[in-house]
Order: C-alpha cells, then sequence, then structure tokens
C-alpha cells in the first residue's frame, strides 16, 4: 500500500524526541497527523500558535521542536519568528501548502533559516529528516513546505537508520544534503539542446512536465529554497540555454504586483557573483495561478510567447489569481472550519442570549459573527468601528449644542424642541441613558421643520441621538500577549465600551506551566479604570446576569471573562457544564465581579465561587481583600484551609505512619498490607474485616485504599491483599483509579518480591448479554493478571465474591479467606470476634427520637459533611447528604474532600405553594442553594447545593413561610401527592385537604426537628421568622409530651422508636386522571366521585418502584385493589395500613423492607385481613372508576367558579434560568406579581411541571403577558418530550449510575427527528427514565423506560400501560445511545405503520409479541427474552 505525504511525515516525526505541536483551523477539524502523531498539543491556528510555541521552547530542554501547520498559519505568525528562541533553536516546521501558494515560502526570504521543499511521499520522508538535521546543525528554526499532491505517489522508499545523522553538528550543510542525496535544484525533464529554461517554486503534476518537454523547454524544481544556492543552479544549466524564467505558483496576486518577483530577487542577489558560470540573455520573473486539468499547454505557450518576445513584460501572472487551488481534502477541510465556526457562535449563544434579554433594543454587538463586510467579526475591527462611531457621535453632540446655541429651528413646537434637546445633552454629557420617549419627541419635532438646514442635518443622523450598549466578542486568543492585544487598547482607551472575552480551554486541557495564558482579569484589576466579572454560564446564570448589567451601568471600559469550555465546537451541554464544575470548584476558573469605583472595599470585589487560583488569592492578599471574603464565606475559609494545610496533613501522615510502625513492631507476625478500591462500601467492609482479623492474628498488618499505595513502594511489600468492587462497566472504583492506571503503565517495575492476593466483588448475572460477561470481577481479575505479569507470587488464587451466591460475595470471601491465613502461616490461630454491624434499626434506637449527633455535626467547621450515622437519620428531616461527583476525582486529586452539599426536600401535601411561600423557595435557592429548584416526581420541591453551614438558615427560611421538611424522606409516611386538577375547584380543594389531612395525621411527632433546626435564635433569620413557625397550629412538634412521673418525654405514638422498616408513601388521584400513578405506591387512593362531591376512595396497597439490578428477589409491584372506604375514615384506613408493614414488614434486609415485599409474602387477602382487624369494619366493594392518562395537560383552562389555571412545561422539573428559557426568573416575576394583593397560588405535579393556579380574570393579561415575555408559555413540544419525566442523577445523587435529568432532553431530541418522518409529533409516549433502579421517576410504569446500569449505559424496559395501570418488562440490557435510538426510531415506524385506531404504543408491542406482559410484580423477571 502506498505511503502518502503526511504519513511518511508523521513516521520521521515518530522516530525523534521532542515536544510535537499540531495547528488547527478549530478544535472539531481534526488535523490528519492527529491519529498519527497522538501525543501532539493541539493549538487553534487562530490563536497565535507561534507565540505559544515560543513560550514553550523559553521552558522546555527539548532537544528538538515540531510543528506541524499549514502555509497560511505561517503568513499571519511571521512576526513571531524573529524570537530569538526561534533563531538559536531546532524548531521544525512541516507545513502543509493546502492552497497551493508557494509565494508563502517566499515571505521566509530574508529570515535566513534553511527551507527545503518536498513534491512527492518519497520526498516527503527524506526531506523532512533533512530538516531535522539542518536545524540540529544550524540550531535555528528550519522548514519543510509541501503541497497536498497526487505526484509520485507509488514511489516507495523505506527510512534508514536513525533521523539524525552522527555527529550531525559538525557537519557542513553540503555534508548533510549530500547524506540525504539532494540536490538544491534538479532538472525535472529531458529535452535536447534547449534554448529556454524554467526554474518553477510550485508543485511538479505530469501535465506541466509534458507541457514543457513538448516545447522543448528545460523545467528545473528547487528542493532547497534557502540557503538560495545559485552556483547550483547555473552548474545543471546546459550551455545551449539562452532564457530563463523564475516561475511562482501563487494564488495570491498582491505578492507578484511589485516590479520584481521574489524568486527574482532571490536569483539577482547572488547572480553577479556566479555570472561567469552562465550568461542569458533574459531573465524573466513570471507567477502561475490555478490552472484547469487540460489548460496547462495554453498557460505555457503564452508565458513562452512572453519570454521570446524581444521586449518580455516582467512580473506577468498566467491562469486564475486570486483563487485559491484546492482538492477534495482541502474544501472539506474549509466546509468543515465554517461548520466549525458556526458551531461555536451556536455555543457562544448561551452568552448571547443573556445579554439579548438585558436590553435587546440598545445592544449592538459591534463585532457581529455574521457581519456582511470583510473581518468585521474580527474584535480589533470592532473597535475601530467603535472609535470611528464615537467620533462622529462627539461630532453630532458638538452639531447639537450648537443649534440649541444658535436656535434657527422652525418646528410647530421650538421651545419645546430646544427643552428636549438641552435635556438630551446634558444627560449625554454625562454619561447617562436618555430615555426613548425624549428622542421620539425630538425626531418628530424637527420633522416639523422643513424650513432650516440645521433640522435636516441633526436628522439625517438621527442614529446618533440614540446611545447603544457597545461590547465586542472575542475569543481566548486574546488572553495572550496582553501588552500589544486589542485588550490592552480597550483598558487604555478609557471609553465606555463593553468587551466580552469567552476562555474556551478546557480545565481538564490547562497548561501546567500556566504561563502562556495570561490572566485578563488581573491585568485589567490592576490597571484600576476597569471594570472586570469572571463569569461561567453554566456554573451561575444569576451571576452572568448580573455582570452584564453591572458591566452595561459602568462607565467606562468593562472586561467580561466568560468561561465556555469546549473539546469541540460541537459539545453538547452537559460536558462543558461538568467542565465547568470542575473549573469553577478548582479555583481555576473562579467568579468574580470587581467595581473600582465603590469606595467600600466591602463590596467592590464580590466573589460569587467558593476558591481562587493562587494569583488571584496573591492580588486579593494583596489588596487586603482575602481576609473579608474568607469571613463572609465558611466555604471559602475552609477550602482556603485546606489548601494551605495540604503539607501539614502530609508531615502530621507521616508522623502517624511512624507511629503505627513502632506500634506493629510489638507484633510477632509477618507483615500484611490490605489495600481496597470501594465505591459502595463492601469492598472497604470487606478489607477492614481482613485487617480486625489479621491483628487478632499476630499480623503487622495495615489496611489503606489502593490510591494511598505508591507504585514506586510496591516491591518493598511483603505480603498484600488487594480488594475491590466492580464499577460502571468493568472499571475500578474512584479510590483505586489512580493506583490502576500507574500500575497498568509501568514499563520496569519487578514484583518477583512480593506475595499477594486479590479479592474481587461483583455481580455475575449484572451483565447478562454474552458479549458483556467479561465485565464480572473486571478489576479484580486484571489487577491478578497484571501482579502476576510483574513476577508477583500467589498467596492464593484470585478470590471471587458473587452477589448471586445464597450468601451473596460472603460465599466466595469465605472459601479465599482461610487460604490467606494458610499462606502466611497463621490458620491454626483464632481471629477476633466480629463486631456486629450497625443497622438502619440501631440506628433509629439508638437516636433519641432522630436526634443523634446532627446538632454537634453542624457545629463543626472542619468538614462539610456530617456522620455516616446522622447521614441516615437527616433523611428523617427531609436531608440528605450528597457531593458534587462532576469534581470528585478532580477534588480528590487535589487532596480536597469531596464537594459534600446537602439536598433539601420539602412536605408539602397536596402540592400547593403560596406565592409568597415560593418567592421564599426562591431566594433560598440562589442564597442557600445552586440557584435552582427542582420539582420531585411526588410534587414537591427540592433544592440543591445547600452546604452545611447554609443548611439551618435553608430549613429556618422555609418554616418561616410555614413550610417544613419533617418527614419529605426516612422510613416513615412521606409527602402525601394528589392530582393537579385545574378544570375543578372544589374537587380538587376536597382532595387537597384530605391529603394534609393524612399527612399531618401520621406526621411523626418527635420534637427533634424543632430543637435541632428552630429553637432559638440564628444569624440568617429575617424580622419575623420565628414568630411564623412558633404560632402555626400544626406541623413538626414544639413540645414534648407529659408522661408518667410528671416527665417531659418524646412519644411516637404510631411509629414507636424504630418507625417504619422503610419508606411509605400514599397518593390521592381524580379518574380519569392518573398523574400521580396510583397504582406504584404503597397506598394509591382513587377518588370517588358523585354528584361532584367526594364520596370516599378505592384504596390500592403494596405499589412500589425500587429493584435493585439482576437481583430477582427485588421488583417492582403495582397496587392491589383491597376495596372501598368513605372519606371521612380514609385517613384511619392509611394508619392501619400502615401500621400492618410496621409490625410484619422486614427490618433485616432493606431490599426486602417495602410493602410491597410485605403483602406478596403475607399474601393479599391475609395482610388485607390484618388491616380490617385493626379497623374494626371491611373494606367495601371498590366502585367504578376509568382511568385514560398519567400525563399532564399543558395551556390554560377555566374551572367552574371562572378561574383560571395554566400548566407550564417545565422539563424534568428544573426550575432553573438559561440562555433559551429563563423561566426561573419568569416564575419569580409572576410570584412577585400576585403577592400584591392579587389571585392566584402555584401547584405542583406528578410529572415535575407546575400550574400557576386560581388566577382571576382581571389579573390574566398580566400573568399571560409575563409567561409570554419569560418563554413560560412555550408548551409546543413533542408529545414524548411533553410525556417525559427523569429523576436527579449526575451529579448530585449518590446512588446514581448514569445521568437522567441532564441526559433525557439530549436524547429525546435525536429521537424527535423520527417522531416528526413517521407523523407521530403529537403522539404521546409515556418515557421515563432514571440513573439507577431504585426508581424514583417511576420508569417501571411508562411506556418506554431507560435505567442507568453504567455511565452511558441503560437497560431498556418497554410495554408499560399507557396509563400507569401495567408494570413494563426489560427488552434490552446494558445498551448505550447508538443502540437505543436504532431500536427505538424502529419500534416507533413500526407503531406508526402497524398500530390500531388510538392504540397506545405500550399495548402496541405487547399486542404485537414485541416484549410479553407483566402480569404481577413478581413475575417481573420472567419472559425476557433470551437475547436482551
Amino acid at each position: 500500500m502506498s505511503v502518502g505525504q503526511v504519513e511518511a511525515i508523521a513516521q520521521t516525526i515518530n522516530s525523534i524526541a521532542g515536544a510535537t505541536f499540531i495547528t488547527q483551523p478549530a478544535k472539531a477539524v481534526e488535523s490528519p497527523f492527529r491519529p498519527l502523531v497522538p501525543d501532539a498539543q493541539v493549538l487553534l491556528e487562530s490563536n497565535d500558535p507561534y507565540l505559544e510555541i515560543d513560550a514553550h521552547i523559553s521552558q522546555s530542554e527539548d532537544a528538538v521542536v515540531t510543528v506541524l501547520t499549514t502555509g497560511p498559519t505561517i503568513l499571519k505568525n511571521l512576526p513571531f519568528f524573529l524570537s530569538n528562541n526561534f533563531k538559536t533553536k531546532p524548531v521544525v516546521s512541516h507545513v502543509d501548502l493546502t492552497n497551493f501558494d508557494f509565494s508563502i515560502i517566499t515571505s521566509l526570504r530574508d529570515l535566513n533559516y534553511p527551507i527545503v521543499i518536498s513534491q512527492s511521499p518519497k520526498e516527503a520522508a527524506i526531506y523532512s529528516r533533512l530538516a531535522y538535521n539542518l536545524a540540529v546543525n544550524s540550531q535555528k528554526s528550519a522548514f519543510h513546505f509541501y503541497a497536498p499532491s497526487q505526484y509520485q505517489l507509488k514511489d516507495a522508499f523505506k527510512p534508514k537508520g536513525d533521523v539524525l545523522i552522527k555527529d550531525v553538528e559538525s557537519l557542513q550543510t553540503s555534508d548533510i544534503l549530500a547524506y540525504f542525496d539532494v540536490k538544491p535544484f534538479e532538472l525535472v525533464n529531458k529535452v535536447s539542446k534547449p534554448k529556454d529554461s524554467v526554474l518553477y517554486l510550485g508543485q511538479l503534476n505530469d501535465e506541466i512536465i509534458e507541457g514543457f518537454t513538448k516545447e522543448n523547454v528545460l523545467l528545473i524544481t528547487a528542493n532547497v529554497y534557502q540557503p538560495f544556492y545559485l552556483q547550483s543552479l547555473l552548474s545543471i544549466i546546459p550551455s545551449s540555454v539562452e532564457t530563463i524564467t523564475l516561475l511562482l505558483q501563487s494564488a495570491n496576486i498582491s505578492t507578484t504586483q511589485s516590479s520584481f518577483s521574489p524568486l527574482l530577487l532571490d536569483f539577482f542577489q547572488e547572480y553577479p557573483k556566479y555570472q561567469t558560470l552562465k550568461n542569458f540573455s533574459k531573465i524573466v520573473g513570471s507567477s502561475i495561478g490555478f490552472i484547469q486539468s487540460g489548460k496547462y499547454a495554453t498557460a505555457i505557450e503564452n508565458l513562452l510567447k512572453n519570454v521570446r518576445s524581444s521586449n518580455p513584460v516582467q512580473n506577468l501572472s498566467f491562469g486564475k489569481v486570486n483563487t485559491e487551488i484546492s482538492t477534495k481534502s482541502s474544501k472539506k477541510l474549509l466546509e468543515d472550519h465554517e461548520k466549525a465556526q458556526a458551531g461555536a457562535w451556536k455555543l457562544e449563544q448561551a452568552y448571547l442570549k443573556v445579554l439579548e434579554q438585558i436590553d435587546p433594543t440598545n445592544l449592538r454587538i459591534l463585532n457581529e459573527f455574521n457581519g456582511s463586510n470583510v473581518g468585521q467579526s474580527n474584535p480589533e475591527y470592532g473597535f475601530g468601528s467603535f472609535l470611528y462611531d464615537q467620533e462622529q457621535r462627539e461630532n453630532f453632540v458638538e452639531s447639537v449644542h450648537k443649534a440649541v446655541q444658535e436656535n434657527r429651528f422652525h418646528s410647530i413646537d421650538n421651545s419645546n424642541l430646544i427643552g428636549y434637546l438641552s435635556q438630551w445633552l446634558v444627560q449625554t454629557r454625562s454619561g447617562l441613558p436618555v430615555d426613548d420617549k425624549t428622542i421620539t419627541e425630538v425626531i418628530e419635532l424637527l420633522k416639523t421643520d422643513e424650513v432650516s438646514e440645521v433640522s435636516k442635518e441633526l436628522l439625517a443622523k438621527q442614529e446618533y441621538f440614540r446611545s447603544h450598549k457597545n461590547w465586542l466578542v472575542g475569543s481566548d486568543a486574546w488572553s495572550y500577549d496582553l501588552g500589544s492585544s486589542g485588550i490592552h487598547n480597550v483598558i487604555t482607551s478609557g471609553k465606555n465600551i463593553n468587551m466580552l472575552v469567552i476562555d474556551s480551554e478546557p480545565y481538564n486541557e490547562k497548561k501546567a506551566d500556566g504561563n502562556r495564558k495570561k490572566d485578563i482579569g488581573l491585568y485589567a484589576m490592576n490597571y484600576g479604570n476597569c471594570y472586570v466579572a469572571s463569569i461561567a454560564i453554566y456554573s451561575s446564570y444569576t451571576q452572568v446576569l448580573q455582570a452584564f448589567i453591572e458591566a452595561e451601568k459602568f462607565n467606562g471600559p468593562s472586561i467580561v471573562l466568560a468561561y465556555l469550555p469546549y473539546s469541540s465546537e460541537f459539545d453538547s451541554t452537559l460536558p462543558i457544564l461538568q467542565e465547568t464544575k470542575r473549573a469553577v470548584d478548582s479555583g481555576y476558573w473562579p467568579l468574580y465581579r470587581y467595581d473600582p469605583t465603590i469606595e467600600d472595599e466591602k463590596e467592590s470585589f464580590k466573589l460569587d465561587s467558593s476558591n481562587l487560583r493562587k494569583q488571584l488569592k496573591d492580588f486579593l492578599d494583596r489588596e487586603n481583600k482575602l481576609s473579608l471574603l474568607a469571613s463572609k464565606d465558611p466555604l471559602l475559609s475552609r477550602n482556603l484551609t485546606q489548601t494551605a494545610n495540604t503539607e501539614i496533613k502530609s508531615q502530621q501522615k507521616k508522623v502517624a505512619e511512624d507511629s503505627f510502625a513502632e506500634l506493629l513492631k510489638g507484633l510477632s507476625g509477618p507483615p500484611l498490607t490490605v489495600a481496597f478500591a470501594s465505591d459502595g462500601g463492601n469492598a472497604e467492609a470487606v478489607a477492614k474485616k481482613i485487617n480486625r482479623q489479621a491483628l487478632g492474628r499476630g499480623l503487622k498488618s495495615v489496611v489503606l485504599e489502593m490510591d494511598d499505595l505508591s507504585i514506586e513502594d510496591l516491591p518493598t511489600e511483603t505480603n498484600i491483599v488487594f480488594v475491590t468492587s466492580t464499577s460502571g462497566q468493568g472499571e475500578f472504583p474512584t479510590n483505586g483509579k489512580q493506583f490502576w492506571d500507574a500500575l497498568k503503565n509501568a514499563t520496569d517495575i519487578d514484583l518477583s518480591t512480593i506475595k499477594f492476593s486479590v479479592f474481587a466483588l461483583g455481580d455475575s448475572e449484572y451483565w447478562p448479554r454474552k458479549e458483556d460477561k467479561h465485565y464480572y470481577n473486571k478489576p479484580g481479575k486484571d489487577l491478578h493478571a497484571k501482579l502476576l505479569f510483574y513476577g508477583g507470587v500467589e498467596l492464593s488464587e484470585i478470590g471471587l465474591g458473587d452477589d448471586q451466591d445464597a450468601d451473596g460475595f460472603n460465599t466466595g470471601f469465605n472459601e479465599w479467606l482461610p487460604k490467606i491465613w494458610k499462606a502466611l502461616g497463621v490458620d491454626k490461630l483464632e481471629g477476633v470476634e466480629e463486631p456486629k454491624p450497625i443497622t438502619n434499626e440501631d440506628m433509629k434506637v439508638g437516636s433519641d427520637f432522630l436526634r443523634g449527633t446532627i446538632a454537634e455535626g453542624l457545629q463543626d467547621s472542619s468538614t462539610g459533611a456530617i456522620s455516616s450515622i446522622d447521614q441516615q437519620l437527616t433523611k428523617f428531616h427531609g436531608i440528605y447528604m450528597q457531593d458534587d461527583r462532576d469534581i470528585r476525582d478532580d477534588r480528590k486529586a487535589e487532596g480536597l474532600e469531596p464537594a459534600y452539599a446537602f439536598m433539601v426536600r420539602l412536605r408539602l401535601p397536596g402540592g400547593k405553594a403560596t406565592p409568597a411561600q415560593y418567592l421564599k423557595l426562591d431566594q433560598l435557592a440562589d442564597f442557600r442553594g445552586n440557584g435552582t429548584l427542582k420539582i420531585t416526581t411526588r410534587a414537591t420541591f427540592q433544592l440543591h447545593g445547600v452546604v452545611k453551614h447554609d443548611l439551618k438558615p435553608a430549613i429556618r427560611g422555609m418554616n418561616s413561610v410555614l413550610l417544613d421538611t419533617l418527614a419529605a424522606c426516612g422510613d416513615v409516611n412521606r409527602n402525601v401527592m394528589v392530582s393537579a386538577l385545574p378544570h375543578n375547584a372544589k374537587i380538587h380543594g376536597q382532595v387537597s385537604a384530605i391529603g394534609a389531612k393524612i399527612s399531618e395525621h401520621l406526621l411523626p411527632q418527635t420534637t427533634a426537628y424543632h430543637e435541632i433546626w428552630l429553637q432559638g435564635d440564628d444569624d440568617g433569620d429575617e424580622p419575623g421568622d420565628s414568630k411564623a413557625w412558633e404560632a402555626r397550629k400544626d406541623g413538626p412538634k414544639r413540645t414534648k409530651t407529659l408522661v408518667a412521673g410528671n416527665a417531659l418525654a418524646d412519644v411516637e405514638p404510631f411509629y414507636g422508636k424504630t418507625y417504619l422498616p422503610r419508606k411509605f408513601k400514599i397518593v390521592i388521584n381524580v379518574p380519569p386522571y392518573n398523574d400521580v400513578d396510583v397504582y406504584a405506591h404503597d397506598i394509591g387512593l382513587i377518588t370517588i366521585i358523585e354528584n361532584n362531591e367526594v364520596v370516599g376512595f378505592n384504596v390500592l396497597v403494596g405499589g412500589g418502584m425500587g429493584t435493585t439490578h439482576n437481583n430477582k428477589k427485588t421488583y417492582p409491584r403495582t397496587g392491589s385493589m383491597f376495596g372501598f372506604i368513605p372519606k371521612d375514615k380514609i385517613h384511619i384506613a392509611c394508619e392501619k395500613i400502615m401500621f400492618v408493614q410496621r409490625d410484619y414488614g422486614d427490618r433485616t434486609n432493606r431490599k426486602h423492607a417495602r410493602l410491597k415485599y410485605t403483602i406478596d409474602d403475607m399474601g393479599v387477602e391475609l395482610y388485607k385481613e390484618k388491616v380490617e382487624t385493626l379497623l374494626d369494619f371491611k373494606f367495601e366493594e371498590p366502585r367504578e372508576f376509568k382511568i385514560d392518562s398519567n400525563i399532564d395537560f399543558f395551556g390554560w383552562c377555566k374551572d367552574e367558579l371562572g378561574l383560571n389555571h395554566f400548566t407550564a412545561f417545565i422539563e424534568n422539573g428544573r426550575i432553573e434560568d438559561t440562555p433559551e428559557l429563563p423561566q426561573k426568573s419568569g416564575l419569580k416575576k409572576i410570584a412577585e406579581y400576585l403577592t400584591e394583593g392579587k389571585s392566584g397560588e402555584f401547584r405542583l405535579t406528578g410529572n415535575q411541571h407546575l400550574l400557576i393556579s386560581n388566577i382571576e380574570d382581571k389579573d390574566l393579561d398580566h400573568v399571560k403577558s409575563l409567561l409570554a415575555q419569560y418563554k413560560l408559555d412555550n408548551t409546543d413540544f413533542s408529545g414524548l418530550r411533553l410525556s417525559s419525566a427523569a429523576c436527579v442523577a449526575f451529579p448530585t445523587c449518590g446512588l446514581a449510575m448514569a445521568e437522567s435529568e441532564r441526559y433525557l432532553p439530549a436524547l429525546i431530541t435525536k429521537l424527535e427527528e423520527a417522531l416528526e418522518e413517521n407523523g407521530l409529533r403529537h403522539d404521546s409516549v409515556v418515557m421515563r427514565m432514571t440513573g439507577c433502579p431504585n426508581g424514583c421517576a417511576r420508569p417501571w410504569v411508562a411506556e418506554v423506560a431507560l435505567v442507568g446500569k453504567a455511565y452511558g449505559a441503560y437497560n431498556l424496559m418497554l410495554g408499560g400501560g399507557h396509563h400507569g395501570e401495567r408494570l413494563n418488562k426489560i427488552y434490552r440490557y446494558s445498551i448505550k445511545e447508538d443502540e437505543i435510538l436504532e431500536i427505538l426510531k424502529g419500534l416507533f415506524k413500526r407503531w406508526s405503520l402497524e398500530r390500531n385506531e388510538g392504540e397506545p404504543f405500550g399495548d402496541f408491542v405487547i399486542r404485537t409479541g414485541i416484549i410479553k406482559p407483566t402480569l404481577e410484580g413478581k413475575y417481573f423477571h420472567d419472559d425476557i427474552a433470551e437475547d436482551a
């Protein structure tokens, strides 16, 4: 197979040491060298790449530096080649002349760098080597140019020896050329006694050679352009030759318009010395442009006519000039570049849309991406046009001033006109905005003056009456070489102009030295007259909005640094969001705002994130601001302390290790190291158990995380045992990844002196497909094989723990461990008695009615976490401790604890909130949370990202508006959810009241909630807060109960000290609507209505969603019908159903503790009988009902009282502001309007959407206008999207195995095209996604469900009932996006063609045999296809 030029050059590069750089027009437009030279660093052609290479050379000791670039890039970077680094260090540039413009080569003529030109792949291989030798020999830069060509493509060449000649530094250039058999100039054709010759600096092809040969013209090519060896040229020209034409291939006529071409100048510079070698009658300079195939003969004929004429014209061009010659590949490159530019612009819209929202009428982007003028998108162009515009406006202001003074107007009202113009002048000169009304009045009055010239002149330039918010948009290219860049010019101008600088470098690609990219923010802040902000749209929308508003108000230059990290211009938002979070959390990209005009130093610099890079810390220290900021932000203070204590911690660790080593000396047995890698805690527990038993047997044992084990120290171990669980698709857990990466990449490690064994934990059925079976215990198996490979000696064969065994992993563990003790010679000794594990039941009993040590943990400022037991207890208080998994690995690598924060969930029975309550939640989200609100799948609100010191103020804030979080989570009855029912006010009022009654009736009676969160005062309280909750009649109990002996104590009459075995959920639906998924909960109440009055409920018992992957003992279940209960007794019925679960539920196995397992273990009838015994009456026969939907219906409706309700689509329940949908701001505005004595409330749905309810007609128009303004009125989405739901999953949920909320919208977008094609856009398909099998979004009753198995992999379920009445079944295990799309697109197409009239998708896949129905939960795992 023939090798092309790129492959030939790459072979040379991979044989030479030193750094390699590749330039690309865009991140997404990959250089052909990228896959061939994988270790190369990519630089963008628009970002002055040679300036970055210059900086690299200054700091590196590379023997040679390689650059792979293009001709146009060389041309743009010419000034940088004057740097001393390029004059004194060997830098080899391989330059692709993609546009066949060889004039670029001549632009380097005065720099005296070696330049060689290859014509074919064979020459590319030789000349690339030649270039390295010339560079090393001369100790300066060298250039190897080539053009993409098929010329002599099939010529074979096999490189010989090393790239560099031995002792090349001592050789002469001629010796090096001779070594590679390269002649500076070479005859291309054979002709007989030619009179004319042509020296051609261009790309050869057969047609050119044939054309000159036919004309008997000698054709010579230049192989070495610099040095220009004229003597060599003249020596090869035969005596018969009389003329020489110096022919340059050029794409640009401007290079050939001077009197003499560069090639002609090169010739004459040396010719006087060597004229005796050869005299010519004519020496002519010419150029050749684009010539179509078949037209070369004509061009050559015309060229020779000129040469052979009596008076040849110098510098004539032949062919099309100013037309780039291109190949298919270069055309594609250009097309890809244009697409990438458009992609980058689309990504940048995240910021530009926010700018447009602030003041769309006065916004002016001075360098529009789609500007009509050439170069208009360039920031320098924009700044130049701004300066010109400012000059024109200043002249206009003077004209207005003069006109006012002279007062020569003849308008219908000169007095008012002069008044308006005077007002305009004062405000304009003061830098104040002039309202539109004044300007309109001025223009209208001027139009009435048809006499005076001054009016006509002012009207001709009337656009200058209005001032604009002027913005320049620059890329991170402006972060380089600040002193001579546009940034410097903007700052020093003092003009009132705003600049948005978008930095797209991902955090994971940041340069280690950090010296290349200058910090614009520090530069601008040090200058002093400039507003500066550092923002990140995917970290804080609110902060972006604030920064833009402040920048526009600032009278002077404003620099706003915007982070938009992408690896490709076609990246989706998810990786950009993840990179942003890493950068902000690490301090690489701090968020701040700086206004030098604010005199109060506490307010002049506002830090909006909690980590700082060192340079910014130094600046703030210098300005005495850091201590002020740290005192205001405990999280910043803790991060600063953790960073400062890194060295101290390592010293302390060494002292502890030394002390432990002394302790071990007292033990007589051999040493043993136990290293674990664990995500869920099982592997860690096993490792600690091994350690305890080893110490009990007298071994010198130590236990540690794998990542704490050094590869360098591994060979010094004597005996070592590894314990690892399995994550994702056969991956190492987080705390073992670094160790494994280091071990597998080690090249010279000898482990022959250590004895080892491995115990691996996994699930043999977790990956059921044959092609995935190798994932079972893969980390352990890989580790075992690698240790053997490096010479390690087995203590025993690998142990495999399998969750599918009767005793789980313990079966394999109990077989493996005795072998370890025997190998270590301690098998005859007794180990220690294992402590009984602390269960959730133990925690509850010992918690003092849910107090634990929560209060003490909140006071511990050394960590953002609370203890493991308190983590379980806070769930009863509506709180989950989480950490940000997007940045978990980065923080671990930096020696920081995880970014702990808490999720706080409201107990919101009935799903209703007043506008005042909503405003409080909105405020808490901004000031105590992550700036968003989450509507859950159980119709309540959650706050995410609440750090520990904000936890108490957040909960007190909620309680100040009579909202609480008690029993929103934990082993108790949780939030009672009811149908939203906007069209029937009476029925909704009744079911909502009943839901609230049930919730209050079953509420835990502990006073711990009030004691921990509400008692006493707090710095975060606002006036009147405590009075509100102290006066509350319902909600969390405030005082203990008087018991025997006149003692006050907590009493739980319904729950006792152990509460329930697991969580307990109750919902109420109103047929025909099932928007609460009534079948999927522990108790589902189906409302029975007679004569528009709630009379009672059909009671379903035993629904539940949570399962464990491939554990067939766990399954989802729909509720069983018990019968009808009148409404006045329903709270009692719920109580007794809960009591039976309390007394008979499994408290030994939490995976088997839900009511659904209790009812299946007991049998439906027995369970019902026990409930009826407690009730003292029986369930009546169920009443008739009909359910025909479980989705929400969007848009406006009016109830029977004439009140209006709007159901807004909130995708996956996340209320946030994005550039496309500023929904959070919109809902805040609506709530503010409704609190002004207006009508209205907010309702939530179980499908994660929100209703603006009870709006009176008098308020309707204003609410509609706000909905439209903030794009909340948009419900024109596909039926699939409107019927979808997702749980939170990554990054906060600790149980998530895959993405959900952040991924489902993107997946649906990819499916919608197929729906459109098949005419299904408006057809509802209930689709749900969860990140794990716990089922928070109730995926098991969806028609289509995706349940996360590993990151990027999902189980696909089909066949759920369209109304939520039937469970689905697994259709495919562990599939990724490409398979998901292929399967669903195919099935949707079949459905469109083969369905019966009105047949839902879930019914269709069952009728057509695509999936078997799941008729009962315990049969969920049956009838799954073998090929699933």
